[in-house]
């Protein structure tokens, strides 16, 4: 079994490491998380300019190119530092170059995917409805009936990250409610985030302050046939393919949180004393830091594996479903343990390990809990279904 990285890949990680060092530090990220009302369009910038918006979009677009392996790399190093704000980068990456880029017409492809790879584009996810969470399709109220040339939209969405300084939003609706199975007669939209007809509302939250979640109303929007994509009515069909890749990311954020928790904690161990020593001669400390080492190796062993099944087009669903559980609760309680090394210091905003504790709890929960994920493996070992 080898599935280490090339050496483009190593290569690419070292760049993207000292990139992040250098230009979105830990001390910018805890500047940019305390205002929750102000999108750090700086990143963004930052981003488009290191060209990370291209990554996972083919270089026939204007992208940088890269599988989900690659992808991984960028997501876990930026998260290192930035925690959840990484979801800057990756919002847009999966609603554009993992939708767009993979059931999108050649002509939504040539019009969108190279405004994307430049950073010209901004996108959300408008797939959870109000009293639904990760029960997509039962909850799933929103509906678009035919017009003249179009679709009219109307519904609800909830926690749609970054919708109030989206471009577009990717909306999931039913199209046909005569159906065998609720998971047929639904379809995807591309929708202008500023057409008439939307509102769009903020919601405060926990984490993941700086980049935004919010509500958003759909009254009656037009939605031109030419910005459906994929086939009406078969978009869950077409999603499933991305929901693997979707948790691999979210694996490869907690990780690079845990990365981050476990470089703060060291640093604080070997600097601050206690009762006449360094507190990293205290043996439980000791044994705090040695648990998060234990999750970093196991956590990188499984993402890197499944990343590599992804790549190569094997089954990965159980294996994603297992790296994501495993990576996000392992990054809660690193970060949980990191705030009780710093004691009264990692309660304070003035570090991080608070922030990276908000951040990676949301992981726990979305995109899909990791109850709902424990279901789904235990239906794969032959149990019966649970919900």
């Amino acid at each position: 079994m080898d599935f280490e990285f090339s050496e483009d890949q190593l290569a690419f990680r070292d760049s993207v490491h000292k990139w992040v060092d250098r230009e979105a530090p830990k001390a910018w990220a805890r500047e940019l998380e305390r205002d929750e009302h102000h999108y750090p369009f700086a990143l963004w910038d930052k981003f488009s300019a290191a060209g990370f918006h291209g990554i996972g979009i083919k270089e026939e677009f204007g992208g940088q190119g890269g599988d989900v392996v690659t992808q991984m790399i960028l997501g876990r190093e930026l998260a290192r530092t930035l925690g959840g704000m990484a979801w800057i980068w990756g919002i847009t990456s999966f609603a554009g170059s993992k939708s767009i880029g993979i059931y999108g017409s050649l002509e939504q492809q040539k019009k969108f995917l190279p405004e994307i790879a430049a950073g010209k584009l901004r996108a959300a996810i408008a797939f959870t409805e109000p009293g639904g969470g990760t029960d997509v399709l039962g909850a799933l109220r929103t509906e678009a009936i035919r017009g003249d040339g179009g679709w009219i939209l109307s519904g609800e969405k909830i926690w749609s990250s970054s919708a109030h300084v989206a471009d577009y939003l990717l909306v999931l609706a039913r199209t046909d409610k005569n159906v065998a199975k609720r998971h047929q007669g639904v379809s995807l939209f591309w929708v202008p985030a500023k057409s008439p007809g939307i509102k769009v509302t903020p919601l405060p939250k926990l984490g993941m302050r700086a980049m935004g979640s919010c509500a958003v109303h759909f009254e009656n929007v037009f939605v031109p046939d030419d910005l459906v994509l994929g086939e009406p009515g078969r978009a869950w069909y077409m999603l499933l393919p991305t929901l693997n890749n979707e948790r691999i990311m979210v694996a490869a954020f907690c990780m690079g949180v845990l990365d981050g928790v476990l470089e703060d904690a060291l640093d604080y161990m070997k600097q601050r004393k206690a009762f006449g020593k360094a507190i990293g001669e205290f043996q439980i400390l000791q044994h705090y830091v040695a648990d998060m080492a234990i999750w970093q190796q196991s956590g990188t062993l499984m993402l890197n594996y499944t990343a590599d099944l992804q790549s190569k087009g094997k089954p990965c669903h159980m294996e994603s479903s297992m790296v994501k559980v495993m990576a996000s609760e392992n990054a809660v309680n690193a970060a949980d343990l990191g705030i009780q090394i710093l004691g009264g210091m990692g309660y304070s905003a003035e570090t991080d390990m608070q922030r990276y504790w908000r951040d990676a709890r949301l992981w726990r929960i979305g995109p899909i809990t990791n109850e709902m994920a424990r279901n789904g493996i235990a239906e794969g070992l032959g149990l019966p279904r649970s919900f």
